[in-house]
């Protein structure tokens, strides 16, 4: 069993959606929840796949969209916190490593190349300009310090905010992994669902992915059998924003949401089969 602080274990579901890549977008998002809503049924759970935030010029109010919508969730009779998963992508570490940016070896390079990546649209939607950040980090650690800490409270003065952004997960799984022993291939397939943000690499274990979740994308195609035991891995980000692409093992949701393309969302009952999906154009 993975460590609970890294990763959710999707218990007694029947049913899982996973949402793609939302960068901000909350007006897509939106639409996709009211899509969503009347699609739910008992034993449903539903895992956001990373890239909640960046890009996008709304990441508040986006953050504000999902917390309502875990609500919502959440208040169907037997649905427990943990059916609501909220993964970490890239965005989101960034985002992890921007707020202890004072402890960087050359802070003004790595600030500028988060900007780069789709940080800065965060940064402005927390009425924080991203040429602030660049001056201090050129001024010294202490005045960059001032800024990180400036960072936190605006994130803490959003209700909710603070405590979803650092309760991401790195995977989440549904039940239990069934090829421990090593028995998972083409003539017995696994059982049960990986989500992911972007990839992982098919030669380590899920302990030991570490940067894999959201920096491997490349690796993600080299899958060709069932990652340790399961019967699909999902993932919610690809450079090339592919849509929805289904492999033997691994399914990719990416229409590029935040790039202009739509946000999708697809429902996976345990075997790892598609039975909906939902597409929303941006």
């Amino acid at each position: 069993m993975g460590d609970p602080q890294k990763f959710t274990i999707l218990r007694a579901a029947q049913r899982v959606w996973a949402v793609s890549s939302i960068h901000g977008d909350v007006e897509a998002l939106n639409r996709l929840h009211r899509a969503m809503i009347a699609r739910i049924r008992q034993g449903d759970r539903l895992v956001y796949l990373g890239n909640l935030i960046g890009r996008g010029a709304a990441v508040t109010a986006t953050i504000d969209n999902l917390l309502r919508f875990r609500s919502l969730f959440l208040a169907r009779p037997d649905a427990f916190a943990c059916d609501v998963v909220h993964l970490r992508g890239s965005q989101e570490e960034m985002w992890q490593k921007l707020l202890q940016l004072q402890f960087a070896t050359d802070p003004k390079a790595v600030l500028q190349w988060m900007l780069d990546q789709g940080v800065a649209a965060s940064l402005e939607s927390y009425g924080i300009l991203p040429a602030e950040g660049l001056r201090e980090a050129a001024a010294g650690p202490r005045q960059l310090t001032r800024w990180t800490s400036a960072l936190r409270e605006r994130i803490q003065a959003h209700a909710g905010h603070w405590q979803l952004l650092g309760s991401l997960r790195r995977a989440a799984y549904t039940g239990r992994q069934s090829g421990m022993g090593g028995n998972a291939g083409p003539g017995n397939p696994g059982w049960g669902l990986l989500f992911v943000n972007a990839g992982l690499d098919p030669e380590r274990p899920l302990e030991a992915q570490k940067d894999s979740f959201w920096w491997g994308n490349s690796a993600f195609a080299a899958i060709d059998r069932p990652y340790g035991g399961y019967r699909r891995v999902v993932r919610g980000f690809c450079p090339r924003h592919p849509g929805f692409e289904l492999g033997d093992f691994t399914a990719t949701l990416d229409g590029g949401c935040g790039f202009g393309g739509p946000l999708l969302a697809a429902c996976f009952d345990v075997e790892g089969d598609v039975v909906d999906e939902i597409e929303v154009p941006a």
